[in-house]
């Protein structure tokens, strides 16, 4: 197994070990690091084995990490949004 592939699965193993310990800011510094050290494993990752596996590392992720991303998602969003402006009216 390439060492890219033994690094996603101890990280894999990290945040798994790293949920289930108690937090009083629920996990977001453990979530801000996880995707500190994920960001280039997950470039090591598809570089070693293609953008295929690549790429599902990065669901895989995802996946564990998915407040952060849905927070992103929705922020990305919001300013996004075309804002609507009241018509003028006419006299």
């Amino acid at each position: 197994m390439p060492l890219s592939l033994i690094l996603a699965c101890l990280w894999a193993l990290g945040a798994n070990v790293l949920a289930m310990t108690p937090s009083r800011d629920k996990h977001w510094r453990a979530a801000f690091g996880l995707i500190a050290v994920g960001i280039p494993i997950v470039g090591f990752v598809t570089y070693q084995n293609g953008p295929l596996i690549g790429l599902l590392c990065l669901l895989g992720a995802m996946s564990v990490l998915r407040f952060p991303v849905i927070y992103l998602w929705r922020w990305v969003r919001s300013d996004s949004a075309p804002t609507s402006t009241p018509e003028l009216a006419e006299d």
